[in-house]
């Protein structure tokens, strides 16, 4: 697959097989995923892989309160990925001043980049991911988040059971301006 065919086949799955997520093919894309630029390298993005179904169960029912669709996924999906970040790292020099005027903002630019890279390495290896960010600040204290990371997002992960449609997308002239 060429990288055009990957990023327009790529699609928010959720809903999945059984079908569990090997570690080696987790570690390939972990290791893809290291390959996304950060902030003068810094490489705050760390991972955490659950796949144990009680953890999962309660993440699913006790973290996602209101988000009823949510969790469903998060039920169907063999693994979660847990994306978090190093603090006070992006955005700062070595004094601990920040670079810019938007400060340590940086680091969930970094982390974007790194979703992108993981789902699009899951894809070549033929497995689904949606990226999901609503859920109960409880889940921190849940993942046992350490006191020097922030949590910024889950992914589901896992072989696809479904094929969603192409969504409408937005034309170059809507997106694109000269000057």
């Amino acid at each position: 697959m060429d990288v055009k065919d990957c990023i327009k086949g790529r699609r928010s799955i959720r809903k999945f097989t059984a079908e569990p997520v090997s570690h080696e093919t987790l570690e390939k894309i972990i290791e893809l995923a290291s390959y996304s630029p950060s902030w003068k390298n810094t490489q705050v993005v760390r991972y955490i892989a659950i796949e144990d179904k009680d953890l999962k169960a309660k993440i699913a029912s006790e973290c996602t309160t209101g988000f009823t669709y949510n969790r469903g996924t998060m039920e169907a999906a063999p693994m979660l990925i847990a994306v978090t970040v190093l603090k006070n790292r992006c955005g700062y020099e070595r004094d601990g001043s920040f670079t810019t005027s938007r400060k340590d903002t940086w680091q969930m630019f970094d982390a974007g980049i790194a979703n992108q890279t993981f789902c699009l390495a899951a894809h070549e290896y033929g497995l689904g991911t949606v990226i999901m960010g609503i859920f109960d600040d409880s889940l921190s204290d849940v993942l046992e988040i350490p006191d020097d990371r922030e949590l910024v997002n889950i992914i589901c992960i896992g072989h696809p059971d479904e094929s969603p449609e192409v969504p409408k997308r937005k034309t170059v002239s809507d997106l694109l301006t000269y000057k």
